[in-house]
């Protein structure tokens, strides 16, 4: 898929009609959950930041851009060397990288664990393995970037409570990572979700998890995405 995913609009477009043998695996519909039992506790005043893997960072990003409380999130690359953070190196998929997403957010507005909730429930599909719909390969696998032990402990305790209550149909392959650091991507990644409604793509895959968001989550939804180039 990724040979194909960031040909010109009209040229994918030609593509995809032209060759019986080319599908799409659509978005898959979101799965309603219960919060975590064991959340981190809200910290007027003081920003904190989540890193989340869940296949490509375009719909990753767009739907934490809709959350409230989240100030910024930006696409890049989690899990590998300073060397390899570029989309070229990471799409190989053998740099260790993880095509994801750093979240900054007002805890006393939003939650780690209700981020936790959304990223389980919306952004991605926490069962596919080194996989998201149509991408394949290490570099789309569903990872969550601890940024300290409380976040691991939290995540770690989410999954378990997810798993003891069957809430997905088949296990959670989710990883918790500890001691990586993020590195943006390139600038023609960010904000692409919202630069790009009509890509066939974004179409498919990803403006459906924002539509999702709103209707699962209508407290935490936000209509006007926070984006990267107005930081």
């Amino acid at each position: 898929m990724k040979l194909f995913k960031y040909l010109p609009v009209l040229a994918f477009a030609a593509f995809v009609g032209q060759s019986s043998a080319f599908s799409f695996a659509r978005s898959e519909d979101a799965v309603a959950i219960a919060p975590p039992a064991l959340d981190l506790p809200a910290e007027p005043g003081n920003l904190q930041t989540a890193v989340f893997a869940g296949g490509c960072f375009w719909g990753v990003q767009g739907v934490f851009q809709h959350v409230q409380g989240v100030k910024n999130a930006v696409s890049g690359y989690d899990g590998g060397a300073a060397s390899t953070a570029e989309y070229e190196a990471v799409s190989g998929g053998d740099t260790g990288h993880a095509e994801s997403v750093s979240v900054t957010y007002d805890p006393s507005k939003i939650s780690y664990g209700k981020l936790l909730q959304i990223y389980f429930s919306v952004a991605h599909n926490p069962t596919e393995l080194n996989r998201q719909g149509p991408d394949s390969g290490t570099q789309y696998r569903s990872a969550i970037f601890a940024q300290n032990a409380d976040q691991q402990k939290v995540a770690q305790a989410y999954i378990a409570q997810l798993e003891a209550a069957k809430s997905f149909a088949k296990p959670i392959v989710t990883q918790v990572e500890m001691g990586k650091t993020f590195y943006p991507a390139e600038a023609y990644h960010q904000d692409f979700l919202t630069e790009n409604p009509s890509y066939p793509y974004i179409v498919i895959n990803d403006l459906p998890k924002v539509a999702q968001l709103k209707k699962l989550f209508p407290d935490q939804y936000r209509a006007e995405p926070v984006l990267v180039k107005n930081q």
